[in-house]
């Protein structure tokens, strides 16, 4: 082949192994294009997610942000310290694999648990707020996830996309040229050596 100073391969095992090679382009560009299909399409699944999840977010966030404002009005904010619980909210990640790229799947998570010792949120304002925060940070993890998985997806596109790309513009292109070179040299060879056999058979027959 051309390039990095090798030749093209000659004769029939050249034209062979040419042809071997186009067939192994060929077959690689279909599979990388039917990769790079699912990729872009479970990449625009995980981008709507993202952006539902990222509007409900501002929403509940917003919500909760007027709740708070009312309860510690209503209370002070000794009201809003006592409102607090002292566990903390747990994520959990599911990650799965397509095409070979690792990206979260699904994602859940668990508010915040009172205990029995604790004290409940003092007014209904403030209950309301710790209702729409608990939405809000569901809302903002699964937002994350889907995010995440986007963006994952579409590196992995556009990694497939420039090989697909290489393929389709050069490679393929290439080894066609070769190989058409090739049969052609076969052609002339072919045709020279029946023409010295004619010749050979017409002198030797006077």
């Amino acid at each position: 082949m051309s390039g990095r100073g090798s030749r093209v391969p000659v004769g029939r095992a050249g034209r062979l192994r040419l042809r071997r090679n186009l067939a192994t382009a060929l077959r690689g560009a279909d599979l990388l294009e039917r990769k790079l299909r699912l990729l872009l399409d479970r990449e625009r699944v995980a981008r709507r997610a993202a952006q539902d999840a990222g509007r409900v977010w501002r929403e509940r966030m917003s919500e909760a942000d007027t709740w708070l404002v009312r309860g510690v009005l209503l209370g002070g904010e000794g009201a809003l310290a006592e409102a607090v619980p002292a566990d903390r909210a747990r994520v959990e990640v599911r990650w799965a694999a397509l095409m070979g790229v690792r990206h979260p799947e699904a994602v859940s998570c668990t508010g915040p648990v009172r205990s029995p010792e604790e004290q409940t949120p003092p007014n209904t304002a403030l209950a309301h707020a710790e209702r729409a925060y608990r939405a809000a940070i569901r809302a903002a993890t699964e937002h994350a996830a889907q995010q995440a998985a986007a963006d994952l997806l579409a590196a992995e596109a556009a990694r497939t996309r420039q090989r697909v790309r290489a393929l389709n513009r050069h490679w393929i292109p290439r080894l066609r040229r070769e190989l058409t070179a090739v049969e052609l040299a076969l052609e002339e060879a072919e045709h020279e050596e029946a023409v010295r056999r004619r010749w050979a058979a017409s002198h030797g027959a006077r």
